[in-house]
């Protein structure tokens, strides 16, 4: 069976489980470039920001707006263009600056939350929808006026919107669960190296302090 004649024997919940199946794929698509973009070089664009803050913060936030693109760079910035910020106002500006990035983080999963749920749904509304067809096609009273196509069309139905929206969900599900783990790990990152970049800091306030009561 082609996939034309798959569609086509789904029913009418197939064209809303084919949306659903567009849009995750076109969602998929923009979160596996996103991520991509985010893994591929941030790690070693805060390691030479992390090294050039402890002599040269200006160069640091220079390369930072360099690649502000990057969740952690604009994170970074956030905290680094105050001016003369106490430990604690720096580390508010870190903890702001995280929060105001997990929408971005997270996005879509509001969307892959819906296809997720939505699609089996539609897929047991098609089994019910095929069902009812089956049904009407059958003639108790005379077996032999029974209609058989409408019988195997309506099972037909039955089973292939089921198959449909439980696919449509599974392949949704895998990649939302593999881009919440990366979430997870990008927070995590976040926090780790926002916590080295705070400690730079304290350093260098209380070298200043220190400095200015000699």
């Amino acid at each position: 069976m082609s996939i034309d004649s798959i569609w086509t024997a789904g029913g009418i919940v197939s064209i809303p489980l084919l949306g659903f199946s567009l849009l995750a794929l076109s969602l998929i698509i923009e979160r596996i470039i996103f991520w991509w973009r985010v893994k591929n070089k941030q790690r070693r664009i805060v390691k030479e920001v992390l090294f050039l803050y402890r002599s040269d913060p200006l160069s640091a936030i220079a390369k930072l707006k360099k690649n502000a693109r990057l969740p952690i760079a604009r994170i970074f910035l956030e905290a680094m263009e105050l001016e003369q910020p106490t430990p604690d106002e720096f580390r508010l500006a870190l903890d702001s600056a995280t929060q105001a990035e997990i929408p971005i983080l997270r996005k879509f999963g509001t969307w892959f939350q819906t296809i997720i749920t939505a699609s089996p749904l539609l897929g047991l509304l098609g089994t019910i929808l095929g069902l009812i067809q089956s049904f009407a096609a059958i003639d108790l009273g005379n077996a032999a006026a029974t209609n058989s196509a409408g019988v195997t069309g309506g099972l037909s139905e039955a089973l292939i919107s089921t198959v449909m929206g439980l696919v449509v969900a599974i392949f949704t599900l895998l990649f939302a669960n593999a881009f919440r783990g990366l979430y997870l790990r990008e927070l995590a990152f976040i926090q780790e190296y926002g916590g080295q970049l705070e400690l730079i800091n304290r350093r260098y306030h209380q070298g200043v302090r220190e400095y200015a009561t000699h």
